[in-house]
Order: C-alpha cells, then structure tokens, then sequence
C-alpha cells in the first residue's frame, strides 16, 4: 500500500511538472550556439515539433512516476526516479526552446499527464520484468521519433537540433538501462497499441 506522505510527495511531483518552470541540472545543450536566422515558416515548424517534444517529456514524467510508485524492486524505484530527472532536464529544455521561436506549449498537456501517469502504474503493477520492459520500448519508439524529428527541423537550426539530439542520447541510455535490469520483450500487439498511442499525442500537439 501507498504511503500517505509518498502520496503527497508524488502529487505535489505532478503540480511542479504541469504548472512550474522545470530547471535543469546539465547546462542546456543549445547554451553555447548561436540563434539562426529562421523564416516565419521555418519558426512555426520547430515550434511545433518542439512543443511535440515538450508533451512528450510530459507523457514521460508522468509514466517514470506512475512506474516508480508501483515498481517493486528498491534499486529499480532508484533507476527510474533517476532518469525521470533527467527527462526533467528534457521538459526544461524543450519549454524554454518553445518560447524562444515564439510557440505555445501544448494546452492538453494536463490530459496526456493524467493518462500516462495510469499506464505507468499499471506497467508496475505487472511486475519489474514487464515495467522495465515496458520502459525499454518505450524508449527505443521515443528515440526513433527523436530521430525523424532530426530530419524534420530546419538544417540552420542548430539549437533545436542541439537539444533533441542530447534527447536521442538520453532516450537510448534508459532503454539499454531498462534492458540491463531485466527488462522483457513486450508482444507484438502491445509495441504497435502503443505507436498508435504516440501517434495521437504527437499528431495532436503538433497543432495545440
């Protein structure tokens, strides 16, 4: 059973991740280059594709927390809470990136919070095999999403790609984590119900 004051803790992890300016421990992988200079069309894309990021790192926050809350084993409780701080340095990133070509963060952000957080927790409750497991694929779609978004910003702008490039590498890290602590195979159906998933949220966010 859920300690009361974990509870608290984990709500009050919820409020800062939707409604506080995120901070980031690493300095932010776009510090040291150069603003390009962007056509309206050009803005208006990596905005868009940024703010698909920021909802995604959202829908990260959400699931790490829902996984370490029912996540058995002590040391995967660690691993987890540890990359979820770095997905943290993710949302800190891709929000300010969002408002630096003028964009809008995504107003459904609350929504995709509220639903990850329930897949994460039923992911632990089947079990830390199938939790890591679960993260794993994750992971690995989020790092391919990451990589056609490479191919999608404008070549001139290199602050976004800065960023979503250390996202890539980060996201791929937590999936090899994922893998070395146990983590299973998921069965086929459950790989595809769950690009289905991500292509609703990066569909829609793309636009609001």
């Amino acid at each position: 059973m859920l300690n009361p004051d974990r509870l608290i803790v984990e709500i009050d992890k919820g409020l800062r991740t939707l409604f506080c300016q995120p901070h980031s421990m690493r300095q932010h992988p776009d510090a040291m280059l150069n603003e390009a200079p962007l056509d309206d069309a050009g803005k208006k894309r990596a905005a868009a594709l940024m703010r698909v990021n920021h909802s995604g790192e959202i829908c990260a926050q959400a699931l790490y927390q829902g996984q370490a809350l029912t996540a058995r084993d002590p040391d995967v409780q660690k691993k987890l809470e540890h990359a979820a701080q770095e997905e943290n340095e993710h949302l800190a990133w891709t929000a300010k990136r969002v408002k630096e070509l003028g964009g809008n963060l995504s107003v459904l952000n609350p929504f995709w919070y509220t639903g990850s957080l329930a897949i994460g927790a039923l992911a632990g409750l089947l079990g830390d095999r199938w939790n890591l497991g679960f993260l794993a694929e994750t992971e690995r779609q989020v790092g391919r999403h990451l990589q056609s978004h490479l191919d999608r910003l404008p070549a001139q702008d290199e602050k976004s790609r800065a960023i979503v490039a250390q996202m890539y590498n980060d996201e791929i890290g937590h999936a090899d984590m994922a893998t070395t602590l146990g983590g299973a195979d998921l069965p086929r159906p459950v790989q595809v119900a769950m690009k289905l998933n991500s292509k609703v949220m990066t569909s829609i966010s793309y636009w609001i």
